[in-house]
């Protein structure tokens, strides 16, 4: 007599979806209510004063330039992992390929933000759009394109995505705008990122749809599209600012400023220890919730992690005008990240309580993007913003560099330690934001131009 195993396939409830969406909504909702009780000096924080037309112009050029930049990065993302095993790629070439990559992003990508603060930072962006643009067309005129030439390609892309866009908007909005603009902008570029990233997942799928062979390249060619329009739009708005500096005088600089700045160093720490977590947990998160054989429908929980980074991003300015300093509210949400990443590594979860824990993971990231780019504006000079950014992904890339060799070759390492290596750096970036508040300037002040 044969048993029958029934096999259940795990989804999110609708009702995700809605406390998410519900939640984001109260959150800005409500916000200018609190600000008009605790903060009655400022502006309100989406007021269209004529005074600020300008820099309001801008700032929605910028979003919309941003969201196209973070939907093309999304579409390679979304489509890239279905591609690969669409051409038969095995698991060791997709190792391979991912090395390729990371090693591209550390010894190219990392010079790329010093390039950067040189020749202008519309032109990186600029460039950026560019690459996306050539490989698109690469994948879309070559019947089987070869990887390693995009993954190159995207990788130096999504470097230059790192700190180009960042930067372009504060050295725009340093011209004499107010400084709560500025930080709108910052945690409004990590919510439009983020459901510029669920959204390229919809393009995807309702590109793709059923007919493979037919449309397989369909999302190539929504990329070259996005890719054009970014371009034409990135010409077309707002001149560069004429670049002086020499390649001597930014050397000397850059060593003044950054490199024998003890604040800096933490800053930069805490980045690289934030990006390592990022893509540790892009890598891992899959394998940890099917690690029993679960069945589990990805494109469903893809949204509900984005939306949680949504969700975090909008409480950025709730803590930013409460009497909680910046490096105060970073050391909490590190060491919350760590704690659940421990939690993640060694302890087994049901699927719910591991997307519970995902879903407070990525709040916490959309909380810290912001909070990190608004401490960069306090103590990083504009014109080294780039570089400085740049550098510190450096040890972050060379880590995942090692990780992928002895986890994808030589199996020397278990996707638990990996996630365990991920949380100590998130408790090491809890320790240098306590620092850098002991070192940091009191009041707050702002000295980012040479």
């Amino acid at each position: 007599m044969g048993v029958v195993i029934e096999s259940s396939v795990w989804v999110p409830t609708s009702f995700v979806y809605i406390f998410i969406f519900l939640s984001c909504f109260f959150s800005l909702s409500l916000f200018p209510f609190y600000l008009s009780k605790h903060a009655p000096t400022k502006s309100p924080p989406f007021s269209d004063h004529p005074t600020f037309a300008s820099p309001l112009r801008f700032q929605r050029y910028f979003l919309l330039l941003y969201s196209l930049a973070s939907v093309l990065e999304g579409l390679w993302s979304v489509y890239g992992e279905f591609e690969l095993v669409y051409y038969g790629i095995t698991k060791e070439d997709t190792v391979t390929f991912m090395l390729i990559g990371f090693g591209a992003a550390l010894f190219v990508g990392s010079s790329l933000g010093l390039l950067s603060d040189l020749i202008g930072r519309k032109k990186s962006c600029l460039v950026f759009y560019i690459f996306h643009l050539v490989v698109g067309i690469w994948k879309r005129i070559t019947s089987s394109p070869s990887f390693w030439v995009a993954n190159v390609c995207l990788s130096l892309a999504t470097s230059i995505f790192s700190f180009s866009f960042e930067t372009w908007a504060v050295v725009e909005h340093d011209k004499g705008h107010r400084q709560d603009l500025l930080n709108e902008t910052f945690w409004l570029m990590t919510f439009f990122e983020s459901a510029a990233l669920i959204g390229s997942q919809v393009i995807s799928n309702w590109m793709v749809g059923g007919n493979l062979e037919k449309e397989i390249a369909c999302p190539s060619t929504a990329a070259i599209f996005t890719a054009i329009v970014g371009i034409s739009c990135i010409s077309r708005v707002y001149g560069a600012s004429p670049q002086s500096v020499t390649f001597k005088e930014y050397k000397v600089s850059f060593y003044s400023y950054i490199l024998c700045d003890r604040r800096i160093w933490l800053l930069a720490c805490a980045q690289a220890c934030l990006h390592f977590s990022i893509v540790v947990f892009w890598i891992l998160w899959a394998p940890t919730l099917v690690a029993d054989g679960r069945e589990v429908y990805l494109g469903f929980m893809y949204p509900c992690v984005l939306g949680a980074r949504m969700l975090g991003s909008t409480l950025f300015p709730w803590f930013i005008n409460a009497p909680l300093r910046t490096e105060d509210c970073l050391v909490y949400a590190f060491i919350i990240q760590g704690l659940l990443l421990s939690i993640i590594a060694f302890d087994y979860q049901e699927i719910g309580a591991l997307v519970t824990q995902y879903f407070l993971f990525h709040a916490c990231i959309g909380l810290i993007l912001p909070s990190l780019a608004r401490l960069r504006t306090m103590y990083v000079p504009n014109e080294l913003r780039g570089g400085m950014i740049s550098l510190s992904l450096a040890p972050a890339n060379a880590a995942i560099l090692f990780i992928l060799m002895q986890r994808g070759y030589y199996r020397t390492v278990e996707n638990s330690e990996v996630i365990a290596f991920a949380a100590v750096g998130l408790f090491a970036a809890a320790g240098c934001m306590y620092v850098l508040k002991r070192l940091g300037k009191q009041p707050y002040q702002n000295w980012h131009k040479l």
